[in-house]
């Protein structure tokens, strides 16, 4: 079976993470969602609720799971059985940092490759930082996220009085 992991933390999910996403199922027999706790970001959603909307998101395609990780995704891969990470990438800007990432990777786990998947255009400058911040002054996100990101951005602005 051809495993792949596409590892991110996902806070939130975006349509471009899903555009990666679906090209990564098409490739695969099986690809795992692998949610980083991320220890060195300071997601804004907590680690269960951007669980349960990848979840929520990826129901319909059937050879797609998700799960949390934490540590060094090569070891996680490797517990998984993958043979790739799926990694996306929106510009040339993402690449010397996704390149060295690889190159890294490959060092830690040479039978591991990294895949690199280009969104489609409509996507290419859509990240979870931009999509925080046009939610954080009520712009509308529903072109960029999922209904249920679309909504959790929403209360959570109101709850706040805005996004940090």
């Amino acid at each position: 079976m051809r495993h792949c992991i596409y590892p991110g933390t996902f806070d939130p999910i975006t349509n471009g993470h899903l555009d990666v996403l679906h090209r990564a199922a098409k490739l695969f027999d099986h690809v795992t969602v692998a949610i980083a706790r991320s220890s060195t970001k300071a997601p804004f959603f907590s680690t269960e609720l951007r669980l349960a909307m990848v979840e929520e998101t990826i129901r319909e395609i059937p050879n797609v799971s998700a799960t949390v990780f934490d540590g060094l995704l090569v070891n996680f891969a490797s517990e998984q059985k993958a043979q790739a990470i799926i990694r996306g990438l929106r510009a040339l800007s993402d690449f010397e940092f996704e390149f060295n990432m690889a190159l890294m990777n490959r060092h830690l786990q040479p039978t591991l490759e990294t895949l690199f998947v280009m969104p489609s255009e409509q996507f290419s400058y859509t990240s979870s930082t931009l999509v925080k911040q046009v939610a954080k002054y009520g712009g509308d996100v529903t072109h960029f996220v999922p209904p249920i990101v679309a909504t959790a951005l929403k209360r959570a602005a109101e709850a706040r009085g805005h996004i940090d």
